[in-house]
């Protein structure tokens, strides 16, 4: 057959259970690729078997040193040892397939996909002085006295007198900014208990209910699943509860305390609890493609080879990853991400923390990125 296209298989998609893979990534023309093939094959690499090692984090299946929190960290991966960790692999593979069938044949059409910014907000600690009760209250009061804090001790009492504004209080500016902009944000609530005590709140008070239905009103709001939560399933299902009983709707969107993603077992789970999308698919402290993607995708469970109706959303990276590396060029580095996920048409993903938008000017990058670049028209 004259049109017929030969696609050499390395043989990964045929394997059964997990085991060690001696893996040699090369260069290929813009990108990197691995699992090589023979020369008649139409692509250099299986492409198909390169994506699925990725998208199903084989890698986070086979033994591995974990963290001090018990996480696959990134140094681990064969994306930051190979040095493609910073570009969405599979989507540019994907594009290298699509020009070799539009060679092949000329008449195929594809549908055309829109690139989406997606912004993330992560609210551990909706306030910083105020709804903490008085134990905590008294207990922070303390604790800045002890260390000489005394200007923090000053903003503190005028905050709860009321003469100034909370410094996180800054929920009407983020709905103006979402309201106005085209792209979509999900903010995600921590409901359990804060490892930290002097990070802790009262999730029951008027005050945060009032708080988490106005955010609901004008955007999505996912549920911060607490660390405790990710090892206890009654705790996990009380504080989904919770959630659903204060918004009155459904939880879709979830995510883990510290991006913890304990595979399969926590999957699991999220899909028996009908959970439909989690955001916990990115690495903390660098930032990157974990899965080697900018596109939403199914997880699929290796130990079960199942496909499961639960989307993992890639985020490219979380503020505190470019804090902790990146301090002097993280503009430059962030427009490389934005520009290559926009010129494949993906899904550009970022994760804030309330505190990214109090209004000290070391917030400066976050609440421009945040209100210009991902929100041009706000």
């Amino acid at each position: 057959m004259g049109n017929e296209l030969f696609v050499q298989s390395y043989g990964l998609l045929e394997q059964v259970g997990v085991e060690d893979l001696e893996i040699n990534v090369k260069p290929w023309e813009d990108t990197y690729g691995f699992f090589a093939v023979g020369e008649k094959s139409a692509l250099p690499f299986d492409i198909f078997s390169s994506a699925f090692f990725l998208l199903s984090r084989y890698e986070e299946y086979l033994p591995h040193v974990k963290d001090e929190l018990g996480r696959f960290p990134a140094i681990e991966s064969l994306g930051y040892k190979s040095g493609f960790l910073m570009q969405p692999v599979v989507d540019m593979w994907a594009y290298k397939w699509k020009q070799v069938l539009q060679r092949a044949f000329p008449n195929m059409a594809f549908p055309k996909r829109q690139s989406v910014v997606h912004s993330l907000l992560k609210i551990e600690q909706p306030y910083e002085f105020i709804n903490k009760g008085f134990v905590r209250s008294g207990a922070g009061y303390a604790r800045d006295i002890s260390k000489f804090r005394f200007r923090t001790v000053f903003k503190r009492t005028r905050v709860l007198l009321g003469v100034n504004k909370d410094p996180l209080n800054v929920y009407d500016w983020i709905i103006s900014v979402s309201k106005s902009g085209e792209n979509k944000l999900t903010a995600f609530f921590l409901l359990g208990d804060h490892p930290n005590l002097r990070h802790g709140f009262n999730s029951r008070r008027k005050r945060f209910k009032s708080l988490l239905k106005y955010i609901s009103d004008y955007n999505d709001v996912g549920l911060l699943f607490s660390y405790h939560a990710l090892s206890d399933l009654e705790a996990l299902k009380y504080e989904k509860k919770q959630l659903e009983d204060i918004t009155h709707r459904r939880l879709a969107s979830a995510m883990n305390a510290d991006y913890l993603v304990m595979l399969p077992e926590l999957y699991r789970i999220f899909v028996e609890q009908e959970i439909e999308t989690d955001y916990s698919m990115v690495y903390e402290d660098t930032p990157g493609f974990r899965a080697g993607t900018c596109t939403p995708f199914l997880f699929y469970d290796l130990d079960y080879e199942i496909k499961t109706p639960l989307i993992i959303h890639p985020i490219a990276f979380t503020t505190e990853g470019f804090n902790k590396k990146y301090e002097s060029d993280s503009l430059q580095r962030i427009s490389a991400l934005y520009d290559l996920v926009m010129e494949l048409n993906g899904t550009f993903s970022v994760f804030f923390n309330i505190q990214d938008f109090s209004e000290q000017k070391s917030n400066a990058i976050w609440r421009n990125l945040f209100s210009e670049k991902l929100n041009p028209n706000a």
